[in-house]
């Protein structure tokens, strides 16, 4: 069963960045397109950003020129670096296969806030 542990959210002011990490079981992340998604409270789950197994990328509109996905076959992680980040981009994030996620993990929590 694959499993998925996010990490590196946290308390931001608005207009700063975290680096977010996701560690896959296995070896999907060398596998499959990975994406990044995200819950804000009170909405439905929503996808952020995605990669192919090379290095193809795509952004939701909310969060391009802002966000960055990359990932590390040798290690098994995908990443998302988050600069200029907004209020508006409170939420749970979670990563997880494209376009068809599995099990989701616990997420981490990312809130930007003065």
């Amino acid at each position: 069963q694959v499993q998925f542990v996010e990490s590196g959210g946290g308390l931001v002011q608005p207009g700063g960045s975290l680096r977010l990490s996701c560690a896959a079981s296995g070896s999907i992340v060398s596998r499959y397109a990975m994406a990044w998604y995200r819950r804000a409270p009170g909405k439905q789950r929503e996808l952020v950003a995605r990669i192919t197994t090379g290095t193809k990328t795509n952004y939701s509109d909310f969060v391009k020129g802002r966000f960055t996905i990359s990932r590390d076959n040798a290690k098994n992680t995908v990443n998302l670096q988050m600069n200029s980040l907004k209020p508006e981009d409170t939420a749970v994030y979670y990563c997880n296969t494209w376009p068809t996620p599995g099990n989701w993990g616990q997420g981490t929590q990312v809130t930007v806030s003065s």
